[in-house]
């Protein structure tokens, strides 16, 4: 897979040095998030406008309660804006009811989080069937060939509390991709890994992005934000896009 650089006037990328609504995979146009606690309404996301296309690698940064959960709550779909329109693959998810929602994320998105969040009493490519089930079908021959392509082929029958970490966390990536979701989210992938597992993680997800899977991962992690192609960074719920190396966008086919 070659790499392309695409700059200002090409077809991908507007005046500003950001991609194109229109070629997005991933499209907010002035979104904004808002929460009613007791001390008054928190914006915790304010009018955000960006947009990633098809096979970007995109690293979210920000320190504590700048506003990355809730920027991925809603492009994960698991959270509605207050104002603004979010678009996902081309589909206005903003209005969506909950059950179309439910059914919309599972068929366009693979989550990959910090915490694991495998059912502890279900084997790794029980697990992984898992994410079958919800869309009504599970196929234990694919679920296999999943965790086999994250290296993991000899631990298929294991329980969670039996796999190192990063074997937890790689059936999470192999969870991730078993409905072949456009979109990969990864919620600080690397953030309870020890360095060895860090770099088999980071290694598979190099290779997924090579293979063109579009990649939104949260990171507080230097090193892993800079195998991005691209920062958005968050500070107060206030979004600042920055392409690669200047004004540019860098892309990989």
């Amino acid at each position: 897979m070659s790499e392309v650089k695409v700059h200002i006037g090409d077809p991908l990328v507007d005046l500003s040095g950001t991609t194109r609504a229109d070629c997005a995979v991933i499209a907010l146009n002035h979104v904004t998030r808002e929460y009613v606690g007791h001390g008054g309404v928190v914006r915790a996301l304010a009018d955000a406008s960006f947009s990633i296309v098809a096979g970007e690698w995109v690293a979210i940064t920000g320190p504590s309660g700048s506003g990355k959960s809730t920027l991925v709550n809603l492009i994960g779909c698991l959270d509605r804006p207050t104002a603004g329109e979010l678009k996902i693959d081309n589909v206005n998810v903003a209005s969506m009811s909950a059950t179309e929602l439910d059914r919309f994320r599972a068929d366009k998105i693979g989550f990959i989080f910090q915490q694991f969040h495998l059912i502890p009493y279900l084997s790794a490519v029980e697990n992984v069937m898992l994410a079958q089930y919800f869309h009504s079908m599970t196929d234990e021959a694919e679920a296999r060939a999943a965790l086999e392509k994250v290296g993991l082929g000899d631990r298929v029958s294991h329980l969670p509390s039996e796999l190192s970490g990063g074997e937890q966390q790689r059936v999470c990536i192999a969870r991730a991709l078993i409905n072949n979701p456009p979109i990969l989210l990864a919620d600080e992938p690397t953030g309870n890994l020890d360095a060895a597992n860090q770099a088999i993680v980071a290694e598979l997800l190099q290779d997924l992005h090579r293979n063109g899977h579009t990649i939104v991962m949260v990171t507080h992690d230097p090193e892993m934000a800079g195998l991005a192609q691209r920062k958005i960074a968050l500070s107060h719920g206030k979004v600042f896009c920055h392409p690669v190396g200047g004004p540019m966008v860098t892309l990989r086919r």
